[in-house]
């Protein structure tokens, strides 16, 4: 599944970088995947922004592999093209895993569900960052589920604009889930993760915590919000953090993905 097809255009890689190595971990391989037209590779010149991403990765220090697009017919006549990328990036899961201790996969693919378990299996952590149409499957699988809209700075909040606050700051938009609410009283939290750290230290009165909590109201919640469904971590909000009398308060609140 490609994930920049399923919610991921516009991802920063240099974060990914950042990310991988956030606590002083040396980072061993970063793999990306790329499907290519050489076709169009050779006659479009549009098609230079595609080669252009391939050499920027490279640049950060990516290993690109590059699979070619097999191009086939089907009864009807539609022409269709073809990579198949998940079997590349399956076998270099398992190959490279027995020096490995962490994996960050970026895929919503349940089909890569028993290559976790494998890698697992040989003592390594898996944690899966992805953004839209995430297997359900894939998600219980892995040792943790990291939804990539709330990754500071990996996606461009909506919309981005010159002299925003960074991610994190006062005046900021950021993107958290609803971690509490209580429906007789109208109002809840959001968690957002204001920096990389230990994604699992949720409880953001310990100061390892890479998470904030932030207050709402209901009335200030987008239409088409049910409360009596929150708290949820299936609900992906995007706010702008305002200060209040005891912390952040979210103004502007917009629904960015439901999963």
């Amino acid at each position: 599944m490609n994930i920049m097809r399923c919610g991921g255009y516009g991802m920063r890689y240099e974060v990914i970088r950042r990310l991988a190595a956030w606590d002083g971990d040396e980072v061993m391989r970063l793999n990306a995947y790329v499907a290519i037209d050489e076709e169009r590779a050779s006659s479009d010149p549009n098609y230079k922004n595609t080669l252009n991403f391939i050499l920027t990765l490279r640049d950060l220090g990516f290993k690109v592999i590059e699979k070619p697009i097999r191009w086939y017919t089907d009864d009807s006549g539609r022409t269709y093209g073809k990579a198949n990328l998940d079997m590349e990036m399956g076998l270099d899961i398992i190959s490279q895993s027995d020096r490995l201790d962490l994996i960050y996969l970026f895929t919503g693919d349940g089909d890569f569900c028993s290559v976790v378990t494998m890698v697992q299996n040989k003592g390594c952590r898996v944690e899966l960052v992805a953004f839209a149409n995430v297997s359900a499957r894939l998600r219980r699988e892995v040792d943790l589920f990291i939804p990539g809209y709330l990754i500071p700075g990996l996606l461009p909040t909506t919309p981005p604009f010159a002299g925003a606050p960074p991610w994190g700051e006062s005046g900021s938009r950021v993107r958290g889930v609803c971690t509490k609410y209580f429906l007789d009283r109208s109002y809840g939290f959001f968690r957002f993760m204001h920096s990389f750290g230990k994604a699992w230290v949720t409880d953001t009165r310990l100061e390892e915590s890479p998470y904030t909590s932030v207050f709402f109201m209901e009335k200030d919640l987008p239409s088409g919000v049910n409360p009596e469904n929150l708290p949820s971590r299936d609900y992906i909000f995007e706010f702008t953090l305002t200060e209040g009398e005891k912390g952040f308060v979210a103004a502007d609140i917009d629904l960015v993905y439901k999963y």
